[in-house]
């Protein structure tokens, strides 16, 4: 990355270990065990309503369970980040499916099954010019 200033997209749906290591922050039901991403921001399990979540740290491989190539740039102006990008369902070994951009050197090369791992990127510029990080699943050699 650049030099310049860094900010995630939204606090708290990652963290970075000394060694460099990323990864997704979920919750887990004490109660019933369902496990959540991103981590519920009222605390309550919407599986049993029990308030009772612990913060776990997710797998950073998974698997690509669908996807598609977004030519476009989606309405409405929510979306500042490159064109043409990939955006899917990932699996993750624990078994909780989530929504996500993908990445790829060649993006048509993509296919369901497909291993991929958590990056963390820059999602576009700010108008104060700092970049905003997010989280994206890039496509791997098995």
């Amino acid at each position: 990355m650049s030099g310049k200033e860094s900010i995630p997209l939204e606090e708290g749906l990652w963290e970075s270990d000394d060694s460099g290591i990323n990864k997704l922050l979920g919750h887990r039901c004490r109660l019933c065990g369902e496990l959540f991403f991103p981590r519920k921001k009222n605390g309550v399990c919407t599986y049993c309503q029990e308030r009772d979540l612990e913060t776990v740290k997710l797998s950073d491989y998974g698997r690509v369970v669908t996807f598609t190539v977004v030519y476009q740039r989606p309405a409405g102006g929510f979306y500042r980040g490159v064109v043409p990008y990939a955006y899917g369902v990932v699996e993750l070994p624990e078994g909780i499916r989530f929504m996500t951009l993908l990445t790829s050197n060649d993006l048509e090369s993509i296919e369901v099954g497909s291993k991929v791992r958590l990056v963390i990127d820059p999602l576009f510029e700010d108008d104060e010019g700092k970049q905003i990080l997010t989280f994206k699943f890039e496509v791997v050699e098995e």
